[in-house]
């Protein structure tokens, strides 16, 4: 009697295990399934937002404000390419601010945005450093922060840089949200440019 207690005490415990493993594998599939719908939701609220807009300037501040609403207290900058150089698209209100404003933009050489372009990789601030970012390390050890290339066909014509404190680091998620609409918000990007100059 006492040895088929035993038996089933062990099968008791190798099915509470195997239980154990089964809900725990089934609450990380629907937590990663609730995290799938989120960036659904954000690419499908982001895609409706930006759509039919035609100007430049009023299509960078949509997705400011976009990439604002689901990233808190974040700090978001557009550098395209321009010919030679790099054209700078940075926002409080509907117009775009001036350059010194801003202190991480400020870093930023015409060699480490040509590196960050030619890398056309998501860059960590590490990265950036790698790259040729120079300034104030104790401003920067106070920031988190990425660029985001912008381009298509392998090829980049600019970056989104998203950074702010590091109390509040960016998250993969985060990341991932962003880089999910980089295609078809580079897409918006080139037919604005090419309506502006075709306006011309």
């Amino acid at each position: 009697m006492r040895l088929l207690i035993k038996k089933l005490n062990k099968t008791r415990k190798k099915q509470a295990k195997k239980i154990d493993i089964l809900c725990n594998d089934f609450i990380g599939a629907q937590r990663d399934f609730i995290k799938s719908l989120k960036t659904i939701s954000f690419i499908a609220n982001f895609y409706e937002s930006i759509i039919g807009i035609t100007d430049l300037n009023t299509l960078l501040y949509s997705v400011v404000q976009l990439i604002k609403e689901e990233n808190t207290d974040a700090n978001v900058t557009f550098f395209l390419r321009q010919s030679e150089n790099f054209e700078l698209f940075m926002f409080e209100s509907e117009q775009p601010i001036t350059f010194e404003k801003q202190q991480l933009e400020n870093s930023f050489t015409p060699e480490l945005m040509d590196n960050i372009c030619k890398s056309n990789k998501v860059c960590t601030l590490d990265d950036m450093f790698a790259m040729g970012l120079q300034g104030n390390l104790i401003g920067l050890n106070k920031i988190t922060g990425v660029t985001i290339p912008l381009g298509q066909s392998g090829s980049s014509f600019g970056f989104v840089l998203v950074y702010r404190s590091s109390e509040n680091k960016l998250t993969t998620e985060e990341i991932s949200n962003i880089s999910a609409v980089t295609c078809g918000l580079s897409r918006a990007i080139q037919s604005c440019q090419a309506t502006l100059h075709s306006a011309d």
